[in-house]
């Protein structure tokens, strides 16, 4: 029984997260490159349509890297599938929210003339 046990906890480390200097290093640089993709951008003359198209662009390059951070930094992308619900949901209405007070603010903004 000792034995089956023993296994059964071996197995369990095993199952985790592969770690691996080079992997964090990949990581690494990668997120490297989105932050100075995203200094880039933030560059661009704000210029009509192109200030939105950089806020896109901005936003997406700052979940990708928050997507990055937390699957690999946290091992959320080794845990089980429930934390990365969670995570999805919450990181979704967050935005959700964040989008609907910019609006909103705007909205006020136009108002005030």
């Amino acid at each position: 029984m000792a034995e089956a046990t023993a296994h059964n906890n071996a197995d369990a480390e095993h199952a985790h997260a592969p770690t691996s200097s080079k992997l964090y290093v990949r990581i690494a640089i990668i997120l490297a490159a989105i932050t100075f993709t995203e200094v880039a951008v933030s560059f661009i003359p704000n210029i009509g349509i192109l200030g939105i198209i950089e806020v896109g662009i901005l936003l997406l390059l700052s979940v990708t890297k928050g997507a990055l951070v937390v699957m690999y930094f946290m091992h959320l992308k080794f845990d089980s599938r429930w934390f990365t619900t969670m995570f999805v949901g919450g990181t979704a209405i967050a935005t959700l929210m964040m989008l609907v007070l910019l609006a909103l603010f705007r909205y006020k903004a136009d108002l005030l003339g």
